[in-house]
């Protein structure tokens, strides 16, 4: 990117211009004066002076970086792969598994997990998985073949996750609502041979097999079987699951994790969140493998799971359900928790909640408000950066009395184990408050992407130093401020150029979650006739609130710079989410073509003038209908869709009004009545504008010829 060329802006004050954020001293090999006085990079990333320093690296990208460091001293390069496996109370290296029977053996009888239909004990979870994995093993498969699953959210669920960990095998996590093919796709590409399912989706399995997959059906399985622990020795290295996320080609892409990171992600989860087996955890999300991060999460320590079906139930009786369940870990998606609690009235609390554990979405100001409203003095929310491939690499935590400043929430400091930078688009470290890209270093990272080696050597780099660990370049945007503290923005690939400006579409939401009445907002982005990238509103209003496009616009002029303020407002009941609870951007309608909800009454356009006016403004902003007295800008007009009409004009009229003069008169009714002051002979742009309405799909060639006659008979008149 250009110096000077702004990348990301929330605050003119706190958040500094990229082409500011380069150092100008330049640094010498053979090792960066930024490393100087640190034995590895670890203390490079966490320490926040370190981090203030790093513009001294301007002139070396990343990959020079590792070339450097890779001529020091070689020291062995990776402990065995045990030295950093968790390890159980006897020392020895544990499994998923492994862990999980401790907690049999320390609360057998307590709730493992109790659903709207089912309740099991840790015992009685523990014979049910103990026997599906029997069954798993007599089929002929190897040893490290993954498995599909086809549940809802459930106990069924979670009795099918532990058995395939006992097995030593991976899981692959097929949702229930996945469309047919795309499930397909996902089964394929695993190279599963067996699906697991229920009775329920047990038809649903077979489609999916197509003939040459088995399938085991959990509801089947014989009370006979016996129920006690396997006793296998499974590698902490070995693959636990492989959990499917969007590609940015459209092709979906397999991460693989092992045993010892999610071991390790929910060991430090649990330290810091103090997950004890007093608490009760809301399983909200639908079945991912989030969900099942926040199920290991409470049955690794003993914990109980309530699960809910958020897209059976909805979210009118989820304020009710998790008082009468009691829950005191309340864990879900930012967008269901602000959803949720904006449905409540005032008066609505949960005293039982002691902590509210959130993340997968920018948690904003507001947010914070309604935590503060509902929750108990005592009660802690926690917002988090959690990416796939690296699990839960930083927290930051909220009470009654944190004052927060900004419109979006920390995502916090790195948890034990994990380094945190950001990097500009050249993989050099970028100042305190300049955003660039987050990476992520650690021994606990994800080992790649299934069967994709060259996406996983492109994302996953290597330990500078030549240690055990690796870092991860997430695709997500962030900065850092001088404390070392990280503030997520958004997404890389999800930027949008906007005439020149890139956009990050997070800031445009703030903004809009800020005007009284809005419930929500998601931004997007479309491709306009004339090829230019238009932005798009998608808003959700409060049940009682009666908003104009006109409000909406005029509220966001006053806040951003013109080319950020969407070019059409869409008004929406609910916004779609995808099966993980998130916005589901690709779901998003295209805006309607109608003429929007506007503060001006509708007049018709009158003249031939006036209609033909409408007529190339309508074509402009791809509208089928507008108003004489409605204003350009209000409609999505631009400065570049304004330079398209000034053009047609011209062509038209043969006068060239500046550009100004379409914002000085932005109506139909005042540009028609300014074409009239300036012709030459009474009647001539009326008579221009009947001929365009005769013939509307009069080439240029033929306007040209009209206004040539046109012409003639002025001369002969």
């Amino acid at each position: 990117m250009p110096a000077g060329q702004v990348a990301y802006e929330i605050s003119s004050e706190k958040i500094k211009h990229r082409g500011e954020c380069r150092a100008q001293n330049e640094i010498f090999a053979p090792v960066p004066s930024f490393l100087q006085g640190h034995t590895s990079i670890d203390s490079v990333i966490s320490s926040p002076r370190s981090m203030n320093n790093r513009g001294q690296c301007a002139e070396k990208t990343w990959e020079n970086y590792l070339k450097i460091m890779s001529r020091q001293p070689k020291k062995r390069q990776r402990k065995r792969s045990h030295e950093r496996a968790p390890r159980g109370a006897d020392g020895a290296a544990q499994s998923l598994a492994a862990r999980f029977e401790q907690q049999v053996l320390r609360h057998g009888e307590r709730i493992a997990v109790k659903s709207k239909n089912q309740s099991l004990t840790y015992d009685q979870l523990n014979r049910a998985a103990n026997r599906l994995a029997r069954a798993i093993l007599s089929a002929p498969l190897s040893s490290s073949e993954p498995i599909a699953l086809l549940f809802k959210q459930g106990a069924a669920l979670i009795t099918a996750n532990l058995a395939v960990l006992k097995t030593g095998r991976p899981f692959v996590q097929i949702d229930d609502k996945l469309p047919q093919h795309r499930a397909s796709r996902l089964i394929a590409d695993a190279g599963a041979r067996m699906i697991i399912t229920d009775s329920e989706h047990y038809g649903s399995a077979h489609g999916l097999a197509g003939g040459d997959k088995a399938v085991l059906d959990l509801d089947a399985i014989q009370d006979d079987l016996a129920d006690a622990n396997l006793g296998l020795s499974i590698a902490p290295t070995a693959i636990a699951y492989i959990n499917y996320t969007s590609g940015s080609t459209g092709e979906p892409k397999g991460v693989m994790s092992d045993h010892v990171s999610e071991l390790h992600s929910i060991r430090v989860k649990a330290k810091a969140l103090g997950i004890s087996p007093q608490d009760r955890i809301s399983l909200l999300r639908s079945n991912n493998v989030g969900a099942t991060s926040d199920a290991l999460l409470g049955l690794l320590n003993g914990a109980a799971l309530c699960p809910l079906e958020l897209k059976e139930e909805g979210l009118a009786g989820l304020g009710d359900w998790l008082n009468q369940e009691e829950i005191t870990v309340f864990t879900c998606v930012a967008s269901v928790f602000r959803h949720a609690l904006r449905t409540l009235g005032v008066h609505h609390k949960f005293p039982r909640i002691r902590l509210v554990h959130v993340g997968g979405e920018p948690l904003f100001q507001s947010d914070v408000e309604l935590f503060k409203a509902h929750f108990a003095d005592s009660c802690r929310l926690v917002n988090r950066l959690g990416i796939s491939e690296t699990k839960t690499a930083s927290y930051f935590f909220i009470d009654k009395n944190s004052a927060i400043e900004e419109p979006v929430v920390p995502v916090g400091f790195a948890l034990d184990g994990y380094g945190i930078a950001v990097l500009d688009e050249q993989g050099r470290p970028v100042d305190a408050n300049c955003v660039g890209e987050i990476a992520v270093k650690s021994r606990y990272l994800a080992i790649g992407y299934w069967r994709r080696p060259e996406l996983t050597q492109a994302k996953f780099l290597p330990d500078p130093v030549g240690g055990g660990a690796r870092v991860y370049l997430s695709g997500d945007l962030g900065y850092l401020r001088p404390d070392g503290c990280l503030v997520h923005v958004g997404r890389k690939d999800f930027q949008i150029k906007i005439r020149g400006h890139r956009v990050e579409p997070a800031e445009v939401e703030i903004a809009l979650l800020d005007i009284a009445g809005i419930k929500q907002a998601a931004m997007a982005a479309r491709q306009h006739a004339d090829g230019n990238a238009r932005l798009l509103a998608y808003v959700v209003l409060q049940d009682e609130a009666r908003l104009t496009v006109s409000q909406l616009r005029a509220a966001l002029q006053k806040k951003l710079p013109s080319y950020m303020v969407p070019g059409a407002f869409v008004f929406l009941d609910r916004l779609p989410l995808t099966a993980a609870g998130k916005i589901d951007r690709r779901a998003l309608p295209a805006p309607p073509r109608g003429r929007c909800q506007l503060n001006t009454p509708f007049a018709a356009p009158q003249s031939a003038l006036e209609k033909a006016l409408a007529q190339l403004w309508c074509e402009i902003l791809d509208l089928d209908e507008l108003g004489s007295a409605d204003e350009f800008g209000e409609l999505g007009g631009d400065s570049l869709l304004a330079a398209q009409v000034v053009a047609r004009v011209n062509d038209w009229f043969s006068s060239e009004p500046p550009l100004k003069t379409l914002f000085e008169t932005p109506t139909v009714a005042a540009l028609s009545a300014y074409l009239i002051s300036r012709e030459d002979t009474p009647g001539r742009a009326q008579r221009i504008a009947e001929a365009i309405l005769q013939v509307a799909d009069l080439s240029p060639e033929e306007i040209a010829a009209a206004l040539a006659h046109d012409g003639r008979q002025r001369n002969d008149g």
